[in-house]
């Protein structure tokens, strides 16, 4: 049996369990950083850390504070927060006291979140402020099980029976404590494998959301896991940002516990540009919509710097993109990542005129990011790759803890998922669907034996859903989910979100893109376009002074948009092309239900949504 397998078959029962044993490793050790706010609400935020042992007292406090609430063992304590440091606090203090945490989105409305706290009998709600607490009250009537609230910025909120706050929480666990040293070292020590840790509910595109019930031993694996890749160690400084809610942020909480580097939190989005140089992470995981967003705004920065600096920039992104596939190329050959002379000379001259200036925007010292969610499109993963930005493209679902595959540090593929995690074995099915098993996948459905069934074999083989393909040495690529693929009348078989992220490598100012053309004679388009690039462009077109909905109607952005669905087409199958295409008068968001937390397309709301649209583009055309 090798290291690795010993590492893994040998896990302890739960990640509280790891939770202890990294406290008691390294006490001293910084184990998280996070931002405060400058007490005037001007000026740069001034960042605090936390070491492992000062991490454990607060999460041990809200663990007794809990019991002392009444929560059991497995019993639900649901959490309403963006991605901040008591998020994490809190759910370690809920696995401390052997109970579940049920993830909720803080932009979900108050009809699902009430949906989500009946359905999964949470007992406890730990909001993060009014506003979550507004939504618990306006349908506590539907909540007989919640017996109380526990809110995080307790601000302008009337505490009382039902309502505390965390700090009044942490008191009354520290108290409990007092009396009873051992009560959550015994509790955790009490937590079984199959205990239940973490109910995620996934945001469906129809219906109502399913909850997904993941065992103690999912996370215990997955810590172990992704320490065997060897991508992180104990010196790494991790950027978390993602939203906690989602599997892809509460996987990396995980990991960090096993491996014992410093994590850096801080969920505010718009703070992610300000925070790199602050934080200077070596290591950061991230959704291909971020990468996108920081690609079309370099583009849109050379591009107002004008033409001489727009060709500079231009040039470079080319010589990055041959660069990156040449040296993986000759990576997977030879094992060295060498480039032929000229090729190397050119990529010297970009990386001093674009590509540094780059890194030092994500702090100068990153190593790798984990690019997971959604696919990141490979023209934009070989542009990063070239710049020295490694993304390392990895997948995985809420069904499976997150991380099932993974690119494998210098090996990795651009334009593939990597490589199963250890423990972890994949199939292909004849259908091209994706098959996994092992101790990553979940116990199945909250109360849907019907639906578990659907998707889960007796033997334990899961079906993901997706449609990919395996290289001889084992590398994953998926080529699109199972019920997005679809067929034209003249019976040709279109894999949508391929076109969708060709378009996002070739046009620098789109956000979000539906390829339409199921059961038609040909493929259309729905285009939304990114406010902050369209906007500049549109400054130097003419059209200052207008609004977005304006510009994006104005005829000289839909013939820029043109010039750039032609230069799509030209790289696909005839069957493929966009012959027409509309431009949507906002962007997609969350919202409007348009597209999920973690960035996911809803191609069933979208398409509902602008059906008048899709109608128009097919008006008077010959359907086969």
């Amino acid at each position: 049996m090798s290291d690795t397998q010993t590492l893994i078959e040998n896990r302890p029962p739960s990640v509280a369990g790891l939770f202890l044993e990294r406290v008691s490793a390294t006490p001293d050790a910084d184990a998280y950083r996070y931002p405060v706010p400058p007490a005037s609400g001007q000026g740069p935020d001034d960042w605090k850390s936390l070491s492992w042992a000062q991490a454990a007292e607060r999460v041990y406090a809200i663990a007794a504070g809990l019991i002392e609430l009444g929560v059991q063992p497995e019993q639900r304590v649901a959490l309403a927060s963006a991605t901040r440091i008591e998020w994490i606090l809190a759910d370690l203090g809920i696995m401390c006291a052997g109970a579940a945490t049920t993830t909720i989105y803080p932009q979900t409305n108050a009809d699902e979140s009430a949906y989500i706290l009946a359905d999964s009998g949470s007992r406890v709600l730990i909001a993060e402020n009014a506003e979550q607490l507004a939504k618990a009250q306006e349908k506590r009537a539907e909540l007989p099980d919640l017996t109380h609230v526990v809110v995080i910025d307790a601000e302008g909120v009337e505490t009382g029976d039902w309502v505390l706050s965390l700090a009044e929480l942490e008191s009354r666990g520290a108290a409990r404590l007092e009396k009873e040293p051992t009560l959550v070292k015994d509790r955790v020590g009490a937590i079984t494998k199959d205990q239940l840790a973490t109910l995620i509910y996934t945001s469906g595109t129809t219906g109502r959301p399913k909850g997904v019930r993941l065992p103690h031993d999912n996370w215990s694996y997955m810590a172990k896991a992704i320490a065997a890749t060897g991508l992180l160690g104990p010196d790494d400084v991790q950027y978390l940002w993602l939203p906690l809610a989602h599997v892809f942020g509460k996987v990396l909480t995980s990991g960090h516990i096993e491996v014992g580097h410093i994590t850096a939190v801080d969920g505010r989005v718009d703070k992610i540009i300000e925070n790199l140089p602050v934080v200077q992470p070596t290591y950061m995981a991230a959704v291909p919509r971020i990468f996108e967003k920081v690609y079309n705004g370099v583009a849109a920065k050379a591009r107002a710097g004008g033409p001489a600096k727009y060709k500079i920039f231009q040039w470079a992104a080319g010589v990055a993109r041959e660069y990156a596939k040449v040296t993986q190329d000759n990576f997977r050959r030879t094992g060295t990542h060498s480039a032929p002379f000229g090729l190397a000379a050119k990529h010297k001259v970009a990386d001093a005129l674009v590509y540094s200036k780059l890194r030092e925007a994500f702090g100068g010292r990153l190593r790798a990011c984990v690019s997971g969610s959604v696919a990141l499109a490979p023209e934009i993963g070989y542009f990063f790759a070239g710049a020295g930005i490694h993304i390392l493209e990895g997948y995985g679902l809420t069904e499976s803890s997150a991380a099932s595959f993974v690119n494998p540090g210098e090996a990795y593929r651009t334009g593939t998922v990597g490589k199963p995690l250890p423990g972890t074995e994949v199939r292909i099915a004849e259908d091209g669907e994706i098959l996994l098993r092992g101790p990553g996948i979940m116990e199945g459905y909250h109360g849907l034996p019907e639906k578990t069934a659907e998707v889960l074999e007796p033997d334990g083989w899961f079906h993901t859903g997706d449609i990919g393909e395996l290289s001889p040495d084992g590398y994953l690529r998926i080529t699109d989910r199972k019920k997005d693929l679809f067929k034209t009348s003249g019976g040709k078989y279109i894999a949508p979100t391929e076109v969708e992220g060709a378009f996002k490598s070739v046009c620098p100012y789109v956000s979000n893109i539906l390829v339409h053309g199921a059961d038609r004679n040909f493929c259309t388009a729905l285009i939304a376009l990114d406010e902050a690039s369209i906007m500049q462009w549109a400054k130097e077109n003419g059209l200052e002074g207008k609004s977005y909905a304006e510009v994006v109607a104005a005829p000289a952005t839909v013939e820029m948009v043109e010039g750039y669905v032609q230069q799509l087409n030209a790289g696909l199958q005839r069957w493929q092309t966009i012959k027409k295409f509309r431009l949507l008068p906002r962007d997609l968001d969350v919202e409007h239900g348009e597209i999920t937390p973690s960035l996911k397309l809803k191609r069933p709301v979208v398409e509902r949504e602008y059906q008048h649209l899709l109608d128009e583009m097919y008006a008077g055309a010959r359907e086969a």
